[in-house]
């Protein structure tokens, strides 16, 4: 007799909330089934039925939340009953006499388990990173739902799992009420991303570098693509899809940025898979364009169009928002002439870039011209990569992005 839980759909999803449910108490289930719409903090998917049965109960309604692994339904095999589950999940104590405890001995300690005494009660994230580090998941304390061991409760080899004497010791300076102001409950995306960010900015040793690049080859031959696009009935280029095209190439030829810290080794990806940051209603999410520096300028134009839709509509699969090893966030269209991201971890590195500005500028003859300038920030993890490979990186995307024919063949 299953019992039906909220799937763990993301590595950072802590809870879900059912969009809708497409199957009602009583329905006939078979194993393929799509019992429920499940909108998590990135994308809403499917919920398959793994089992064959009647749906009994639905524990959780459309519009709710439910933590993950905790009931949100429950379907019956042919011939079981509720007493059935009832007897499994709280069997009759044995018959059998048990010696009694002896009198007066004091208060016992009760020990919060991580799992019964076989399982451990851990995240396929939380394993695999214990598995990578070494780590035994016996006798670790979990945090996450259920006292499940989650990723963060993992330490490094040898080590307990710390806390920052800053944060540990600093107090927590939260708003006050005030009349009239709103209050305005976090959502799943708001809330991790929050999470996401201090531990960013606690545990990773940022540094900045900046440049300033020449963009008017960059819009020029972007308007000659354009031009004919348009003549073909065919969509046009952004300035983001050129500005990828460079960051694909420039990260290949510079391997070292394309890296993550792994606690005793840094970890350097074969792949140059680039999330790309989308503006979504509840904060920004990061789909992921793979083998960016394999891509042609279409491929990466209409791979970003479409990932940056889905993103809108949360129809991403989980594994279009994993895995990506460097990150790109593109404020011009909004205006912003510089700014400096927070990495966005395991990553060592992400590009922030500006907006497409003319001002005065000296050409090769010492004249004063207008010229069209835009500004690329570079926020690194300093355990990961040096000032000057991070200025070499910036060194080869800045001839890029001037040169941009020479991405083109």
């Amino acid at each position: 007799m299953p019992v039906i839980t909220m799937p763990k759909l993301s590595d950072t999803m802590s809870e879900g909330t059912i969009a809708s449910w497409k199957k009602k108490k009583g329905d006939t289930i078979a194993m393929g089934d799509i019992l429920a719409d499940i909108e998590t903090d990135k994308a809403t998917m499917e919920m398959e039925a793994f089992d064959d049965g009647i749906l009994e109960e639905i524990y959780v309604e459309a519009g709710g939340k439910a933590p993950v692994g905790s009931k949100i339904a429950l379907i019956l095999a042919d011939g079981e009953t509720r007493e059935d589950l009832e007897a499994a999940e709280d069997p009759k104590p044995s018959t059998d006499k048990k010696p009694e405890a002896p009198k007066n001995s004091g208060p016992t300690e009760k020990r919060k388990s991580t799992g019964g005494s076989d399982r451990i009660k851990a995240s396929p994230l939380a394993k695999k990173i214990a598995a990578a580090r070494g780590v035994s998941l016996q006798g670790l304390v979990g945090t996450g739902p259920g006292d499940r061991i989650v990723a963060k409760d993992v330490p490094d080899k040898g080590g307990a799992t710390s806390i920052p004497t800053s944060t540990a010791m600093s107090p927590k300076i939260e708003a006050q009420m005030g009349e009239g102001d709103q209050s305005i409950p976090l959502s799943n995306l708001r809330r991790i991303i929050a999470d996401r960010l201090v531990a960013s900015k606690q545990q990773t040793p940022h540094f900045y570098l900046s440049i300033e690049v020449d963009a008017g080859p960059l819009m020029r031959i972007r308007k000659e693509f354009n031009d004919a696009n348009e003549a073909a009935g065919e969509p046009k280029l952004t300035v983001n899809d050129f500005v990828l095209l460079a960051i694909g190439r420039a990260t290949a030829t510079h391997p070292f940025v394309n890296a993550s810290w792994g606690g005793d080794a840094i970890i350097q990806h074969s792949g140059v898979h680039i999330s790309v940051a989308v503006a979504v209603e509840d904060g920004l999410v990061t789909p992921v364009l793979r083998n960016a520096d394999k891509m042609s300028l279409k491929q990466i134009s209409a791979g970003v169009k479409d990932l940056a839709a889905r993103a809108r509509d949360k129809k991403l699969k989980p594994e279009e928002f994993q895995g990506g090893t460097i990150t790109v966030s593109n404020l011009g269209a909004y205006g912003i002439e510089q700014f400096f991201a927070i990495i966005n971890p395991p990553q060592a590195a992400i590009l922030a870039i500006g907006a497409i500005g003319k001002k005065p500028v000296v050409n090769a003859k010492n004249e004063i011209v207008v010229g069209q300038r835009m500004n690329i920030s570079l926020s690194g993890d300093h355990r990961v990569v040096d000032g000057a490979v991070g200025a070499e990186f910036l060194s080869t995307l800045r001839k890029l992005v001037e040169n941009p024919a020479m991405m083109l063949f």
